[in-house]
């Protein structure tokens, strides 16, 4: 008889132990709750990431453009110093002349007897000089 206990102790071991390695499914309902409360924030997270992501790819295009609109913007801000430089260069050139071409003619037509009328048709003269500057430099425009 008293091999009879044993085998039956034995029996219940080994169904203990198959029932431990195969695991329970049993999970008691609070636990299952704050599963289910898990996976929807898992899937929350997981389409409030591909939306950053998304977000991030337009702003990365966005500077991208806005790089390339830069670049251009510098490379016409220096072509348009080249050319302000040089239009300063050549007006400086320009009223250089003036005052040389003024100078002597000022110095020479110097004199006691001259009437208002003669300095008159002179200053009339002097204007078609000045017209011919301005269209040379809005041709270099």
């Amino acid at each position: 008889m008293i091999q009879h206990p044993r085998r039956f102790v034995g029996a219940v071991v080994c169904v203990g132990v198959a029932v431990s390695l195969l695991g329970c499914d049993y999970w008691p309902p609070a636990l299952q709750d704050e599963i289910e409360q898990l996976r929807a924030e898992i899937q929350t997270l997981t389409m409030e990431k591909a939306q950053l992501q998304a977000q991030v790819v337009d702003l990365a295009r966005v500077k991208q453009e806005l790089q390339g609109q830069i670049e251009d913007l510098s490379r016409t801000n220096r072509e348009k110093g080249v050319i302000i430089s040089g239009l300063q260069s050549q007006l400086e050139t320009l009223r250089i002349k003036a005052v040389k071409a003024m100078s002597p003619k000022a110095s020479t037509h110097k004199g006691p007897s001259r009437s208002p009328s003669t300095s008159a048709s002179k200053g009339a003269t002097k204007s078609p000089g000045s017209k011919h500057a301005t269209p040379r430099s809005m041709g270099v425009r």
